[in-house]
């Protein structure tokens, strides 16, 4: 019973960070990133459709991406979607390929950025502690229950709080990493 609480928890905690490491991958940090692309969709035939799921996205070198539909008639589609997305950049099209130059960040847009990834990843952290709470909660409904003995609930307790550090440090790591990305120039 303990061991899937800890279980549960650490797989929570896990999930997470992952979804912090996809919102990271999506964000735009002055190098070409195909990521950045995940979050648009294209209206294809009456259907939203990701730009991954129609066609070759390749980052030729670290200030373009190239964009080759399968289909050319979706060019016009997904050359509308990237202008009405929040990526402020202007797609150029050739007839075959879609190509996106990533300007060079200004420092402001940088130190923005950076405040940015930390309140994500001050959320993140918030959402492992809300995880450890319910832990702690489900632990101390067991105790009260009289299923569990004082000292297994105090070393259960001692396994979560452990298991929230590890990725709380993760978090931070992680953070420290985009923030490096980000300022590098």
């Amino acid at each position: 019973m303990i061991s899937e609480i800890e279980k549960s928890s650490e797989s929570k905690m896990s999930k997470t960070i992952g979804v912090l490491k996809r919102d990271l991958a999506s964000l735009r940090a002055g190098r070409a990133n195909p990521a950045i692309l995940d979050r648009i969709n294209v209206d294809y035939y009456g259907t939203e459709t990701p730009i991954n799921q129609l066609s070759n996205i390749s980052a030729p070198d670290p200030r373009s991406i190239c964009i080759q539909p399968w289909d050319p008639k979706a060019i016009p589609l997904i050359e509308k979607a990237i202008l009405k997305s929040d990526l402020s950049i202007n797609p150029t099209n050739d007839g075959s390929l879609i190509r996106l130059t990533i300007p060079q960040l200004t420092e402001e847009r940088r130190k923005e950025l950076v405040r940015l990834v930390k309140k994500m990843g001050e959320e993140t952290k918030i959402a492992v502690r809300n995880t450890r709470r319910d832990a702690n909660d489900s632990l101390k409904k067991i105790k009260k229950d009289g299923k569990i003995a004082e000292d297994e609930w105090k070393k259960a307790e001692d396994n979560i709080q452990r298991i929230t550090d590890k990725h709380t440090k993760e978090i931070d790591d992680i953070i420290e990493v985009k923030e490096k990305e980000i300022m590098e120039v």
